[in-house]
């Protein structure tokens, strides 16, 4: 499990193909101080399992379903990655619940900063389907970051982008068009699937909500 909030952000050294799958090289000078072969850590949004670990690169493996369902299929050499372990039992949940499973790649469709100010606003089209998961105030996974939904207009979503985030993470790197790791609040799916259950013992109670731990 991740929170969303970036430790760092690699650069990809080199993609090659390997046995029916990419591998990339990631260079990273700090998460690379824990990382043991067979760790997870999120790229980008993407939950991958670290290889050939030195004190500067890890290597990763991306299976074909990886590269067709993911924005990492839009990378080379010298892209911008953003990387995140797992958090640690007992710490701080900063962002909000994320785990490294992307539900759809969406599209930038703006970045710019606010008129008069030091924010950023980002402007996100949302693959179809992924709206009736946002709210909202709610939560939402954007290239693995954890941010806040500001407003909803149709199938696009906003958000503010504060100077920290937008200058330590690789969202100051993207293009518009470029494709983005979009991972909704997996809360909102759990609460989808119990709304939809219409077994006599399944329905949706606020009594039911907190048992459940809502």
């Amino acid at each position: 499990m991740f929170t969303g909030l970036i430790e760092e952000v690699g650069s990809v050294r080199s993609v090659s193909a390997q046995n029916g799958t990419q591998r990339i090289v990631i260079s990273a000078a700090q998460v690379t101080r824990e990382l043991k072969t067979g760790d997870s850590v999120s790229v980008s949004g993407v939950c991958l399992t670290a290889l050939n670990i030195t004190p500067d690169t890890f290597a990763a493996d991306l299976a074909a379903e990886t590269v067709a369902r993911t924005s990492l299929s839009r990378l080379a050499s010298g892209s911008l990655v953003n990387l995140e372990l797992p958090a640690k039992a007992g710490s701080r949940l900063g962002g909000h619940i994320v785990q490294g499973h992307v539900d759809g790649v969406g599209k930038l469709v703006s970045l710019a900063r606010v008129h008069g100010g030091n924010d950023w606003e980002l402007i996100v089209e949302l693959p179809t389907g992924l709206d009736r998961y946002v709210v909202q105030k709610g939560s939402i996974s954007i290239e693995g970051i954890s941010l806040t939904v500001a407003r909803i207009q149709g199938n696009r979503i906003s958000v503010a982008v504060i100077p920290h985030t937008y200058d330590a993470t690789n969202l100051n790197s993207l293009k518009r068009g470029d494709p983005v790791n979009i991972e909704v609040d997996v809360l909102a799916k759990y609460a989808e699937k119990i709304a939809l259950d219409k077994s006599e013992d399944r329905k949706l109670t606020v009594e039911r909500l907190l048992r459940e731990g809502f």
